[in-house]
């Protein structure tokens, strides 16, 4: 947590989502490097000033879930971060094998049934929430996960809250994306409407950068580290989805306590500039 000369206490969030490592020289549909698209993220996140306190991983961490393998190459990579960081499974991943790997991190192991836990270590208090549902590429929230959830929120003392999940709970008009969001969806925002208490939604799975309201609260998708879905709003797109090699991205969330959350979209890659204005 960096203060600022003002006096105004800053928490940064860096938010990365839908890695999707396999093993080393394995390239995604022979033309995406995964391990190596992570490991200029995890460069360029280092690199940030002032860094982040800590980083958001939302999903898709690997690419086939029950290959530990593909976890230890994960964990290898992330251990050049400088900073904590805290993960959540998408539909691409599998809770055992994650747990398996990361047997050492004690909040993956805090539920029986899934992977979803709370960080009260911080200004902002996290929230992690599961959407897998094994076997599917959509997400679910079911009766069990959402009272998980409304138990969380609940607890005092009151402070500003981020809400994480992997599965965008909103529609965003891509319509091969939208047939595969999040189930449950609809109860999810009764909860929040009814008791509110989230003050950001942050997800991945559409590996995109896309914004929109919630329930009253702002929600973010992070674009991928990787590989990027097409922007393709056509109403009546019936393509099964494809993807770009535009640059891969993060989001770095910033709340303070005078003005919250302020989120911005950042791009990986060595580009031209600074410059200053006046030349």
């Amino acid at each position: 947590m960096a203060v600022a000369e003002t006096g105004v206490m800053t928490f940064l969030i860096a938010q990365i989502s839908d890695l999707h490592v396999r093993r080393r020289g394995d390239l995604m549909g022979g033309r995406v490097d995964t391990c190596a698209a992570l490991e200029r993220a995890v460069a360029a996140i280092g690199r940030l000033d002032p860094r982040p306190d800590v980083v958001l991983l939302t999903g898709d961490l690997v690419d086939s879930g029950d290959d530990e393998a593909e976890y230890v190459q994960l964990r290898d990579i992330l251990r050049a971060l400088p900073m904590p960081w805290y993960a959540i499974p998408g539909n691409h991943d599998g809770r055992r094998a994650m747990r398996s790997v990361f047997r050492d991190r004690g909040e993956l192991q805090r539920d029986a049934d899934f992977i979803q836990y709370a960080i009260d270590d911080w200004p902002v208090r996290l929230v992690c929430l599961d959407t897998l549902d094994p076997g599917s590429g959509a997400g679910l929230l079911d009766d069990a996960r959402l009272a998980w959830l409304e138990s969380e929120l609940a607890r005092p003392p009151r402070r500003p809250t981020l809400l994480a999940m992997h599965h965008p709970p909103f529609e965003t008009g891509i319509r091969f994306m939208d047939s595969i969001s999040c189930r449950g969806a609809a109860a999810l925002a009764r909860l929040l409407e009814r008791g509110g208490g989230v003050d950001l939604l942050v997800c991945g799975h559409l590996h995109r950068a896309v914004i929109a309201r919630f329930a009253g609260a702002v929600a973010c998708a992070a674009p991928s580290t990787a590989h990027q879905v097409r922007l393709d709003l056509r109403p009546f797109d019936t393509s099964p989805g494809d993807y770009v090699l535009e640059p891969p991205g993060y989001l770095l969330h910033r709340w303070t306590q005078e003005a919250g959350f302020a989120t911005h979209v950042a791009t990986v890659g060595d580009w031209p500039g600074p410059f200053p204005f006046d030349d």
